[in-house]
């Protein structure tokens, strides 16, 4: 199960920072569209960026934390399963 958990905190990393951009992006189009000011698109994008490139920095710097400190999978624990890691 714990192998599950680490695959998915690096399919995060892979998903956070095109979401976040995806979502400036359409908060940026709808205040463009709202109020008519062609640069909120852009800012949306950058806020976006910035926001998603922060995510994947605070995620990296955990998932390096729980190594450092010596969380280790299933198969790493399990002297049973054949495979190390």
């Amino acid at each position: 199960m714990h192998s599950l958990v680490e695959a998915e905190k690096l399919m995060q990393i892979a998903f956070l920072l095109p979401s976040a951009v995806l979502v400036g992006w359409g908060i940026g189009a709808l205040a463009n569209s709202h109020w008519h000011q062609k640069w909120m698109v852009a800012a949306g994008l950058i806020l976006g960026c910035i926001a998603g490139l922060m995510s994947v920095i605070r995620v990296a710097f955990a998932a390096e934390r729980a190594t450092s400190r010596g969380e280790h999978t299933d198969a790493e624990n399990d002297p049973g399963s054949g495979t190390k890691q």
